[in-house]
Formats: C-alpha cells, sequence, structure tokens
C-alpha cells in the first residue's frame, strides 16, 4: 500500500505506533521515579497546564484570574475552583484552548467515527465519556496527549515484558473484550494499537458471548483485558472448556470485581486477576495481581479524595468523590474536575503515587433467561445521541426501560430499535424495549448521584 492509498485509519494507526513508540520508554522510566522526582514533575507539568489554560481557555482564564502558573506550587491546587462535568459540557467552546473546536463540531465528528475512527481537524482524538453518572460527556486531545494517556494503560506490562535486550519484538499482545465503537476509549485503542510496542486483539462486550470465545480462541492472546462482568462471564467459559486460553495475565477493567468474583475467575484462568481503573478524562490506576490497592498515574493525573466537605480523607477512610487534574491534556484542561467514583486511600510510605481501592464502578451484566447482555449493548446507542444529556437504564423481564433526559431533537424510534438490536444480537429473542423523556433521574437523596444500569429486582433508595 502506497502512502496515496493510505486510509485515514492507517494514518491514524501510524502516528499512535510513532507517538507510543516515541513515549513509551520514558513512561516506563518513570515507574521506578522517588517521590521527590516525582513531585518536582508534578510541579512543572501543573504550572504548564495552568499557563496553557490561561493563555487559550476563556473559561479557565475568569476562573483562573490572579493565578500566576510560574509561581504555583502543588499546594496551591486547593485554592482552585472544583471543575464539574455539567459546567464542562455547557462552556465546552470556551473551556478548550484551541479556538477552532467546538462542541458542535466535535459532535458531528463523532457521529461519524462510530465505526471506524479518524482525527478531526488532522490531530484530534474525540472520545465520549459516560462514566457510572450516565452524564454523557466529550473528551478530545491530540494524538500525542492521547498517546501519553495510552502509554500510562500500558507501561506496566510493557515494564514486565521488558528483557534485558529490550522490549518484545511483537509488543505487548493482549485479547481486550470492550467498547465495540472507537468513540469510546476501549473501542478506539482496540482499533489503532494493531503494531508494536502495544498490539491489541478485539473481541467486543455487544458480541455474543459464543462469538467471543470463538474469536479469543482463535487468536490465543496471552493476556487479557476485559469489562469485569464480561470476564466473569469468560471464566465460566473458561472452566467449561469452551474458552482454552493459557494466559499469563488478566486484567478487569470499567466496573468493580467483588472478591469471591476475583477468586473465581483467577482460578478459572490459573492467574490472579489485575484490576484496572481507566477515567476517560485521563486518571488510570493499576493494582498488582490479586490486590484489591491500585497505584494511579499521578504523574499523569493529580487526583484529591475529599469528604462531603472537600477536605483530604485519611488512609482508611473512602470519599465522596475524588478531583482529577489532568496533566497531560493541554487540549482540553480538566483542572479539579470532579468525579463520582468513590476512593479509599491507602498507606503509601513516601508519598510518591496514589494507592488506593475503588468502590463505585458496579455495572453489572443484565442476567435473562436466555442470555447474559454487558449494559454497554444498551448505553452505547444512547451515548452516540447527542440529545441524549443523562440516562438510566433498568431491565426489565424481556428487554429493558430508558430513561433519558433530552436537549433539543431526538429520534426515539432509531435509538430504542438501535438498542432492540443491540440485545437481539447479543442473544435475547423479541428484546422489548421503552424509552421515556424524563425531567430528571431519579437520585440517591445523600449523595446525589444516579445509577446508571440497574438490574432486575435491584432496590434502589
Amino acid at each position: 500500500m502506497t502512502a496515496n492509498t493510505l486510509t485515514e485509519l492507517d494514518l491514524l494507526r501510524a502516528r499512535m505506533t510513532g507517538a507510543m513508540g516515541g513515549q513509551m520508554p520514558r513512561h516506563v522510566r518513570r515507574l521506578s521515579w522517588s517521590p521527590g522526582e516525582l513531585a518536582a514533575f508534578q510541579r512543572d507539568r501543573l504550572r504548564a497546564l495552568l499557563a496553557r489554560a490561561i493563555e487559550g481557555s476563556p473559561f479557565h482564564a475568569a476562573r483562573l484570574r490572579g493565578i500566576d502558573p510560574g509561581r504555583f506550587e502543588l499546594a496551591d491546587l486547593p485554592r482552585l475552583p472544583v471543575m464539574t462535568k455539567a459546567q464542562m459540557m455547557g462552556n465546552f467552546d470556551a473551556v478548550v484552548t484551541d479556538r477552532r473546536l467546538t462542541r458542535n463540531l466535535v459532535e458531528r465528528h463523532l457521529a461519524g467515527s462510530a465505526a471506524e475512527p479518524s482525527l478531526l481537524l488532522g490531530d484530534y482524538v474525540c472520545l465520549l465519556s459516560g462514566g457510572s453518572s450516565g452524564l454523557r460527556g466529550l473528551i478530545v486531545q491530540t494524538v500525542s496527549e492521547y498517546a501519553d494517556f495510552v502509554c500510562t494503560i500500558m507501561r506496566r506490562p510493557m515494564a514486565e515484558a521488558m528483557t534485558p535486550a529490550g522490549p518484545p519484538p511483537e509488543g505487548v499482545v493482549i485479547g481486550i473484550v470492550g467498547a465495540g465503537s472507537p468513540v469510546h476509549s476501549s473501542g478506539l485503542g482496540a482499533a489503532t494499537a494493531v503494531a508494536p510496542p502495544v498490539r491489541m486483539i478485539p473481541a467486543p462486550a455487544s458480541l455474543p458471548t459464543g462469538e467471543i470465545v470463538r474469536r479469543l480462541n482463535a487468536a490465543q492472546p496471552p493476556a487479557l483485558l476485559a469489562y469485569a462482568a464480561k470476564l466473569a462471564e469468560l471464566a465460566r467459559e473458561q472452566r467449561a472448556g469452551r474458552l482454552r486460553l493459557n494466559l499469563r495475565s488478566v486484567t478487569s477493567m470499567a466496573e468493580a470485581l467483588s472478591p469471591a468474583e476475583q477468586t473465581v475467575i483467577g482460578e478459572a484462568f490459573g492467574v490472579p486477576v489485575i484490576d484496572l481503573f481507566v477515567s476517560t478524562e485521563g486518571l488510570v490506576g493499576r493494582s498488582e495481581p490479586g490486590s484489591p490497592v491500585l497505584t494511579f498515574a499521578s504523574d499523569a493525573c493529580l487526583a484529591e479524595c475529599l469528604d462531603d466537605r472537600g477536605r483530604p480523607v485519611p488512609d482508611g477512610v473512602a470519599s465522596s468523590r475524588v478531583l482529577v487534574t489532568n496533566l497531560h491534556n493541554l487540549t482540553q484542561p480538566l483542572i479539579r474536575y470532579e468525579l463520582t467514583d468513590r476512593f479509599t486511600p491507602a498507606a503509601n510510605p513516601g508519598a510518591g503515587f496514589l494507592r488506593a481501592s475503588v468502590d463505585g464502578r458496579a455495572d453489572d451484566l443484565f442476567r435473562y433467561p436466555a442470555a447474559s447482555v454487558h449494559p454497554f449493548v444498551i448505553g452505547a446507542p444512547l451515548l452516540r445521541a447527542p440529545a441524549v444529556r443523562e440516562f438510566q437504564v433498568r431491565q426489565t423481564e424481556r428487554g429493558a426501560d430508558l430513561a433519558a433526559v433530552i436537549d433539543g431533537d431526538l429520534d426515539v424510534a432509531a435509538v430504542t430499535a438501535a438498542v432492540r438490536d443491540g440485545l437481539r444480537q447479543a442473544g435475547l429473542p423479541d428484546p422489548q424495549v421503552t424509552l421515556r423523556r424524563v425531567e430528571a433521574l431519579d437520585r440517591d437523596p445523600l449523595t446525589g448521584k444516579a445509577r446508571r444500569f440497574i438490574p432486575l429486582g435491584t432496590r434502589i433508595p
């Protein structure tokens, strides 16, 4: 294939491969940094972020008025205002630092990228963020910034694969059971990481279990990365002998696993489970095999674990929220950005990288008599609809009831049909789906959180 016949996807893959190959060695070296080296890097990155935000973002320029980036210290961070997803989306055009970028432009680009990824304006990666809250968000970053993000996810496996001769020639090879569409982070990673240093073999979670098993059996990846609920199902397939993988590592992502599930999955695959936390907003954490405590990439994102009154929680106490400051995305500055996940910090001698366990990522499979369906199958069409601001999905006996907060025009019939088709593909015969427009979602009166996916029989306070 000549340069003249390369597709946009080919060019995106080439740029991602080059960026990751150039950045990965630096990321691997950071894993062994001392607390002093980490703090100096964080301070310099934070100053650069603040300077770019003040210069290029009208939203941040107003909120950071009076701040001198060149003299800003890490200890000064609590002085800055908190940023919510609702604020980010409501002021999107003023948040980004490239004045060419607008929410409408990004929405149109994502609408055309549901099946195959491409770059916006020749340089920008665009992603949808749903999160446990169900509030739809847009994340935009350059190829280099996105490669930084992916390196924080993959650097530990790369470090473990290194030999005295260097990285493995074939790269780190991973079978991934995640999003099927590249507008979601795991889907984009699977579509673009096709050559060393990282090569992913996709088996999307939206496929029927039998097809996922077939693809994984054919590929025989040495490592498996999958949505937690789907991983539990694949462990049953492995025990039954239908899935036949000989794995060196198994990693759970996107939802919390109970200790019992971790044990069962580890026994099925013969290796203890690694827990991976990834937010599209940029925060990444990874556990040691079999451990409930994750170590977060504090060189790429600062994370503040706070109580209801905005005070840092001590070790061993669960936070009510986490504020993230993304140090590598200068296109869309996220500064003290609120995530609704709950972290419980763990002891960290030397005050280096944040260590914490995570609560609040418990999207479960919808289990029907004929099939078990990952909620992503239902949530994906809702996330792709620009008019849907928030949504909640309740499992019913024969399908799902969708409640959506809608801004603007929505083709209800098309969205309902897409959800119904996804359920049918996943193995549910004659699925029944309804979609209701609501003014607001039901929320926990104490926390203000709305559970996005509600399996049948779940009692919500």
